[in-house]
């Protein structure tokens, strides 16, 4: 029996599917010497053999059985490698995309546990996976994920998500906050830290801090103007009436616009600018918090250190702290 079956489709993210079976060698090294099981795994391929990866890579795989068995493993399915969600919806009508569809929705049928990071999202979301589940995945698919599952609640700002037998994470190196998760779940605690440490990976909670605003826009040119005067602006944006006043429509149009685009209300767009340049000087300015706070339009350092706490999960400082020990 196998604890983890690796699904890749031609073209995945080479740097996803190599820190997956990276971190399962590194977990089958060290268990020994904890004590627990030593994970075992496979590597299953839909369509070619080996299989052709992003960057000109290859991989040797099995050929995915056309008759699954009931298996007990966690199926994972590293990051495509797409960018847009035009692409991955594109890329899910191919036969190999269709048949993995079908092998995923047939083991999570028979209550085996799925997990994929990235726009392999999208596949999960095609096998009838996600509806009435909390999901993730890359914070600039997130609208269209929800877009495309309505059924589903999206949560662009966790890095991993875990909900019963569908875990999702966010972009493509979310692939190793995925596989501490599953590691964890599946073998416990003690396994995971020490493949964290042997790896030099620290587990991430949030995406957040990593979220561009301009990448938001997505070609969007309305969210595009927003962003930019908000930006231009600080550290004294407009109010949201002004911006809506501004762009010639009410807020509840202007709000209907962003949420269609971003996944976001038209105050988390602006709190996203805010926090994007509040990182930037934390990461690369000497401007105390208090000073910093004062560059985005916060009166004092308490209402910063509020926000930047509940939506990345981390304080000025400890983001600061991360930068200079990185």
């Amino acid at each position: 029996m196998f604890d983890f079956t690796i699904l890749l489709l031609p073209g995945a993210y080479a740097s996803s599917v190599a820190v997956t079976l990276d971190m399962l060698g590194a977990a089958a090294a060290v268990a020994p010497r904890l004590g627990v099981p030593v994970p075992r795994w496979r590597v299953l391929a839909a369509g070619g053999h080996p299989v052709h990866l992003s960057g000109g890579l290859s991989l040797a795989a099995r050929p995915l059985p056309r008759a699954l068995r009931d298996d007990g493993a966690i199926w994972v399915v590293p990051g495509l490698g797409l960018d847009s969600a035009r692409l991955a919806r594109e890329r899910l009508q191919q036969a190999d995309a269709q048949a993995a569809i079908r092998a995923l929705r047939t083991h999570a049928g028979r209550g085996g546990t799925v997990a994929a990071s990235c726009s392999a999202v999208f596949l999960l979301q095609a096998a009838g996976l996600l509806s009435g589940r909390k999901v993730t995945t890359s914070w600039w698919l997130a609208a269209s994920l929800r877009e495309l599952e309505p059924g589903c609640t999206v949560d662009a700002n966790r890095m991993v998500c875990a909900n019963g037998p569908v875990i999702t994470a966010g972009a493509a190196f979310a692939q190793t906050d995925l596989m501490l998760h599953l590691l964890r779940t599946r073998f416990g605690a003690p396994l995971a830290k020490a493949v964290s440490r042997l790896l030099l990976v620290d587990a991430r909670e949030a995406q957040a801090p990593f979220v561009v605003p301009e990448l938001l826009a997505n070609g969007n040119e309305l969210v595009a103007r927003v962003i930019a005067r908000v930006t231009a602006a600080m550290p004294t944006p407009p109010a949201i009436p002004e911006l809506a006043r501004e762009l010639g429509m009410s807020e509840r149009s202007l709000a209907r616009h962003i949420k269609a685009s971003t996944g976001q209300s038209t105050l988390a767009l602006v709190q996203s600018v805010r926090l994007n340049k509040a990182r930037v000087l934390l990461e690369s300015s000497r401007l105390s918090v208090e000073q910093v706070a004062e560059q985005v339009g916060y009166g004092d350092a308490t209402a910063l250190w509020r926000l930047m706490r509940r939506v990345t999960g981390l304080t000025p400082g400890q983001l600061r702290a991360a930068q200079v020990s990185a």
